[in-house]
């Protein structure tokens, strides 16, 4: 069972009053943010400057490309723990900066941060694109990534970076 798994919610739980709408996303992003943390405790010693800012997804960049020397090597537990962790940094540095909520994204089975509501959406996928610059190396670059994602808030433009 993945760190996320609780997202999940079941056709009965999406149907739930919207009063609890507002609860379920607290519980997602106190998890996302204890995942976060865990991240940076984790790395902070090796990769400095994980403090939130977006030059910090330098260092997050950094990380993985060493961590891919060794990703083929790993079970999928210990893949998705990576995935996991790492995406939940690079979106608590969305957040963080930019704000936003959290929703699950049944299509990829995974979260969603979207920004900008009401106004306009901006949704990010970090779990996605962590995977990417694993499997795929620097062309999944989420420096590059993350600034379409802070294009698009400025410009007030939406649409989903994926």
């Amino acid at each position: 069972m993945g760190l996320f798994d609780r997202f999940k919610k079941s056709k009965k739980t999406e149907k739930a009053a919207t009063s609890q709408h507002s609860e379920q996303l607290d519980e997602y992003t106190r998890d996302m943010i204890t995942s976060a943390n865990l991240c940076v405790s984790k790395n902070s010693n090796r990769f400095a400057g994980l403090d939130y800012s977006v030059k910090s997804l330098e260092q997050v960049d950094n990380l993985l490309e060493e961590a891919i020397d060794f990703y083929d090597e790993m079970d999928e537990k210990q893949k998705q723990s990576l995935i996991n962790s790492v995406g939940a940094y690079v979106f608590e540095v969305a957040r963080k900066n930019f704000g936003g909520r959290y929703f699950w994204y049944n299509h990829l089975n995974q979260p969603i941060l979207v920004t900008g509501q009401p106004e306009f959406e901006v949704s990010i996928l970090a779990f996605e694109k962590v995977k990417g610059r694993l499997e795929n190396g620097k062309e999944d670059n989420i420096p590059f990534y993350f600034a379409g994602f802070v294009e698009r808030v400025h410009l007030k433009k939406s649409g989903m970076i994926v």
